[in-house]
């Protein structure tokens, strides 16, 4: 029998990004063609919101991310437990609509 084996990928992940930055708020903006990815800090008692990151993709990543992260969400709490929302948060919306979490 022969082994079939995926190719690998390398990763570079330089110092800087590897710090991260944290992140309490997401904006999500989409046209036809993409979607942008803004995360962003909010600090209690101010006004804004300053963006740490900006991640445009295609409408086809931003599915293959959803479907990752609802695969890494279950994992997760299979083994940690399930993530509570504590309190409903509005949704954001770029162009002004405001919605409900």
């Amino acid at each position: 029998m022969t082994e079939n084996k995926k190719p690998g990928i390398e990763i570079q992940l330089d110092e800087q990004v590897a710090q991260g930055n944290y992140c309490n708020l997401a904006i999500i903006a989409h046209s036809t063609s993409e979607f942008v990815l803004d995360f962003a800090t909010m600090l209690p008692g101010l006004p804004k919101a300053r963006v740490k990151s900006r991640v445009v993709m295609t409408p086809e990543h931003a599915k293959r991310l959803l479907l990752s992260l609802q695969e890494n969400i279950a994992r997760y709490e299979n083994n940690v437990g399930k993530i509570n929302l504590a309190t409903k948060q509005p949704i954001l919306d770029p162009f002004g609509h405001k919605g409900n979490a």
